[in-house]
């Protein structure tokens, strides 16, 4: 059996939406000492690259939905565990921020279960990246006074009650996952909202050189991007505040195509 004293800590920690200057001072230090670090797909490497120990064991979970070659919540955890308990340091990278659909509850209750003592550092959500980068407020006085933060996909099963309000509420919405199915989204709210010329966004990619913004509406959705790919990761933004993209823009791509994260093999 290991002794408690022999148990190291675990660090789970946000890496932000993809600028690697977009991280934490305390994440950075973290980097430094770890002497484990199991990375979602959605970190961009340069983090590690440039500021983890050279001889940190690096682990590639994945954790792409729908993806084979992604590790299994159940793996990415018992490894977590199973360092843990050998007396390691383990830093537990994720994309964004740790609070924002990042399955950090099952990883915090092995940890509690298992008595290993353990930090959370925030990060730079995507909601927040993108908004930052595209010069669009989430709530600014006379568009919008709250935000909502919600994901979408064939699993989400909100009912009939909560499209309605969703589709009329004047919040912000914002959709994590969405960007696959931007079409069917926008057909549902349509049910239901008072406004059909409600602007969103897609953003591809956001705080990266990477970065691309497409433009649309609730009405013209379809007819816009029905025949459309989004690369991932993407965020949709809906409301009014998206008009005042073309006002406040103010980040420029350099690039035309391709990634800063890692592809997953086929």
């Amino acid at each position: 059996m290991i002794e408690k004293d022999k148990t190291g800590k675990v660090t789970l920690a946000g890496a932000g939406p993809g600028d690697e200057e977009l991280i934490t001072l305390k994440l950075m230090n973290r980097l430094a000492t770890a002497d484990v670090i199991i990375t979602d797909r959605l970190v961009n490497p340069l983090i590690i690259e440039k500021y983890a120990a050279k001889d940190a064991t690096v682990i590639f979970a994945g954790k792409q939905g729908y993806h084979e070659a992604s590790m299994t919540q159940e793996q990415v955890t018992g490894y977590i565990v199973e360092q843990a308990l050998s007396g390691k340091a383990v830093l537990r990278l994720k994309g964004g921020d740790t609070a924002f659909f990042s399955n950090i509850f099952d990883e915090l209750s092995s940890l509690v279960e298992q008595g290993i003592p353990y930090e959370i550092i925030p990060g730079i959500t995507a909601a927040s990246g993108a908004s930052a980068y595209t010069g669009i407020p989430l709530t600014a006085r006379n568009f919008s006074q709250g935000v909502q933060l919600l994901t979408f996909n064939p699993n989400s099963g909100y009912s009939p009650e909560k499209w309605k309000q969703l589709a009329q509420t004047h919040d912000t919405l914002v959709f994590y996952m969405a960007a696959k199915n931007i079409t069917d989204l926008a057909e549902i709210l349509l049910r239901y909202t008072r406004h059909p010329s409600t602007p969103l966004a897609v953003i591809e990619q956001a705080t990266t050189p990477f970065q691309a913004v497409h433009i649309s509406s609730l009405q013209q959705c379809k007819a816009d991007f029905g025949n459309s790919s989004f690369r991932s990761p993407s965020l949709v933004i809906i409301g009014h505040v998206v008009s005042l993209y073309d006002k406040f823009g103010w980040f420029n791509a350099t690039e035309n195509s391709g990634s800063v994260f890692r592809e997953l093999e086929a």
